[in-house]
């Protein structure tokens, strides 16, 4: 049999992640052969790292180790120097985080915290839609944005499925003449021969009703559908509540520490201290993540609803009786709150409270009671986290008066084998290589030759250049990794603001952020992907219900950056720092070349 072309194609297809993995390298070696410099050369393995990144021809978390091994091929950096940026106070940061993120999965305390929501704000569509929503904006904050998500669906499932029921009660109550006909609607996947029979018999029925003065298929065909708009906009409500949520604090999602970490690198690089902590963070990320949130919920109920408030969808007391029996069921199998919950609960709020009062943006806080620089985020976060590893998650017997109890030991609240699996250490070996690469790319200069390049732009006002930046990061996080793009972005922002005489932060913080408004697409984010994966959106809903939500959020992101953001961050304004700085360097510069012109006559150039 010959081998045809479709058949060689075929082949190729199968193995192409080995392929770019070969030759991106081989293609790419043109760059630092043909041009001999230390900027060529890291652009050399920027370049590889990405086209990696966004192909995933290797795993993500596997590409970001390649610094290790590129930079010192290239004769960059050794590996020494690049290893010992894997691991700095952001990664601690994180790993605190993440300690304090699964004792709050252990112990069942994100789904008590979900359906008391739920149960407070009732079963109405666009109330139970904010139900649903206010516990996973709050939760992915602090929790890993996938388990916010894959902890809500399941519940917001439970209630479909009784609104569901409820509504079909109603109908064959009714109409009994519907009695025995089963609703397929919810059913979103490939007909199946079943169905198609199904769907015979209530064609046929319509034909035998359609003489009758009580024929209801269109009452049926639009109570279907305005079920299936519902079930649509719970799913999408919960995914992008997600993505919104985790804006509100530092350790929300992966691009914010990114930024944070970069952001430290470029302010050390300058003797100076990032301004960027927890509470900062939360003073420009939690009303920006709150306003997306409100927008949010108003724009899924004209999409899905078609209404906003409206009475048309009050649902009778008998479905809002269903609802809250369910929700109660779910709620009352937690149980009491438990010594260990409440435990957890302490910890979680001491933690927040540590790190929102170390640094108060200036006005002090229980960190000025250390040395200068001594003391960071990491701090409480670790504290807390070792805390978890001592504190029992029951009452010892020894505080139990009258309990005679066998000799036992006290069980700690976290054990490592619980945190070593919930711990996502591909995560922090990508924040890792992230920080490895932006430190190759300031010591090469590649990061300040792109920000020269990109000067070009400097006629436009910097609003408008910040909000192209920002559309162009929220159509690449569509498609690839936010924390890749992140990542790659955050050096050229830096460097960008500094030729343009603004604060760094001016365009690190918008378009670190802008990493988190994926909307668009399932591959998007893991939110989308896993709200996707339960059959009742389709592509296009997320689509069309996500473009706006895109081209919003980015709006509203300047806004902030222009408004309250400009009041904690002073964004337009250069650090004096950095100023000085860039005199010091053009000092030592000419004195340099006077020294080697005229070695004997050399005039000190003073910085004032």
């Amino acid at each position: 049999m010959d081998y045809t072309f479709r058949e060689f194609l075929r082949d190729v297809l199968a193995i192409r992640k080995i392929l770019i993995v070969i030759f991106t390298p081989i293609v790419l070696l043109a760059i630092p052969l043909s041009v001999q410099s230390k900027e060529a050369d890291c652009a050399y393995v920027v370049i590889i790292m990405a086209v990696y990144w966004v192909s995933e021809s290797l795993p993500i978390a596997v590409t970001a180790l390649l610094p290790i091994i590129l930079f010192p091929m290239v004769g960059m950096m050794s590996a020494k120097d690049v290893s010992a940026k894997f691991v700095n106070d952001t990664t601690m940061l994180f790993i605190g985080g993440l300690v304090i993120a699964s004792a709050i999965e252990r112990w069942n305390i994100h789904k008590r915290i979900a359906l008391r929501i739920l149960l407070i704000v009732g079963s109405e569509p666009h109330w139970l839609m904010l139900g649903m929503m206010l516990p996973t904006w709050f939760l992915s904050m602090w929790i890993s944005n996938t388990a916010t998500t894959a902890m809500m669906i399941p519940i917001a499932n439970a209630v479909m499925v009784q609104l569901k029921d409820a509504r079909e009660l109603k109908e064959k109550t009714e109409h009994p003449e519907l009695d025995g006909f089963d609703n397929k609607a919810l059913e979103l996947e490939s007909i199946t021969v079943t169905e198609k029979r199904e769907e015979n018999n209530l064609k046929e029925m319509d034909n035998s009703n359609a003489k009758s003065p009580n024929a209801n298929s269109d009452d049926e065909d639009g109570s279907e559908a305005e079920h299936l708009r519902m079930c649509k906009a719970l799913s999408l409500a919960i995914a992008y509540s997600a993505n919104v949520g985790g804006i509100g604090s530092l350790t929300g999602t992966s691009p914010n520490l990114v930024m944070k970490g970069q952001s430290d690198i470029v302010f050390q690089k300058y003797g100076a201290e990032s301004p960027v902590t927890f509470a900062t963070w939360m003073q420009f990320g939690l009303p920006l993540s709150a306003v997306c949130l409100v927008i949010l919920w108003v724009w899924l109920q004209i999409y899905f609803l078609r209404s906003c408030f409206s009475c048309c969808h009050k649902q009778d007391k008998s479905t809002s009786r269903q609802v809250r029996e369910v929700l109660q069921k779910e709620y009352a199998e937690l149980g009491p709150i438990t010594f260990a919950q409440a435990a957890v609960i302490v910890h979680f709020f001491l933690l927040v409270i540590l790190w929102i009062s170390r640094d108060l943006g200036g006005i002090g806080g229980w960190g000025d009671l250390f040395p200068e620089k001594t003391v960071t985020d990491s701090t409480p976060s670790i504290l807390i986290s070792v805390s978890l590893f001592l504190f029992p998650s029951e009452v010892p017997s020894i505080f139990r008066h009258g309990k005679a109890e066998e000799l036992s030991t006290v069980t700690p609240l976290m054990s490592w084998r619980t945190v070593e699996k919930s711990i996502p250490w591909g995560v922090i070996l990508l924040i890792g290589g992230g920080f490895a690469l932006a430190d190759g790319s300031q010591v090469s200069g590649l990061s300040a030759w792109v920000g020269d390049k990109l000067t070009v732009f400097s006629d436009f006002d910097p609003w408008v250049m910040n909000l192209i930046l920002c559309y162009i990061v929220a159509a690449a996080t569509e498609v690839t990794s936010n924390t890749a793009i992140c990542t790659l972005m955050m050096p050229i922002m830096a460097e960008l603001a500094i030729k343009l005489g603004v604060n760094p932060l001016y365009y690190m913080f918008p378009t670190a952020i802008a990493t988190s408004f994926a909307f668009m697409l399932p591959v998007a984010t893991p939110p989308n992907a896993v709200v996707f994966s339960y059959g009742y959106v389709k592509v296009i809903d997320m689509v069309t219900a996500g473009f706006l939500m895109n081209i919003v959020a980015v709006l509203v992101l300047i806004g902030a950056t222009e408004s309250w953001g400009e009041s904690i961050f002073h964004f337009h304004a250069e650090p004096d720092f950095f100023k000085n700085s860039t005199l010091t360097v053009l000092n030592t510069t000419v004195n340099s070349t006077l020294e080697c012109l005229c070695p004997t006559t050399v005039l000190p150039i003073t910085t004032t």
